[in-house]
């Protein structure tokens, strides 16, 4: 399936904001680390909304679903086999730590989103990034 222009808009929009949250990784040792846990608090905010935005508007124009929350955007892609199993486990953290993000007042929570985003949010946004754009590019598959 070929998407519409909004949807392929809001794509390259998510997948701007994802390469941007991949360079968390080179600027380790570039930066000092209060620096970079900031940088990758911040990249984490803006990608989780891009991509739960994206989700939205695809879902709807493609899909003809309604969602209304990133965690109801999230369980609807899993419903249409745009998340696998192993990918879907790590939502609802995903979404918790992404509230948890805005009362960072500490080192080790800082250091701890850090972590958890290189580990278990990069995984997850690349596969729903890389499955909308083969949704939209045509090539749609089973997962």
């Amino acid at each position: 399936m070929a998407c519409g222009e909004r949807v392929l808009k809001k794509l390259a929009q998510a997948e701007r904001a994802l390469s941007k949250l991949k360079e968390i990784k080179e600027l380790e040792g570039k930066l000092d680390e209060e620096i970079l846990y900031e940088v990758s608090a911040k990249r984490f905010e803006y990608t989780y909304e891009a991509i739960w935005k994206t989700a939205r508007l695809y879902l709807l124009e493609e899909k003809g679903l309604e969602c209304n929350s990133p965690m109801d955007c999230f369980k609807s892609l899993y419903s249409v086999g745009l998340i696998s199993d192993s990918k879907a486990q790590n939502l609802p953290s995903i979404v918790r730590k992404r509230n948890e993000v805005v009362h960072i007042y500490d080192f080790s929570i800082a250091q701890d989103v850090y972590l958890f985003v290189k580990e278990r949010v990069l995984p997850v946004f690349e596969e729903i990034v890389l499955r909308l754009k083969t949704e939209c590019e045509g090539g749609g598959q089973k997962w």
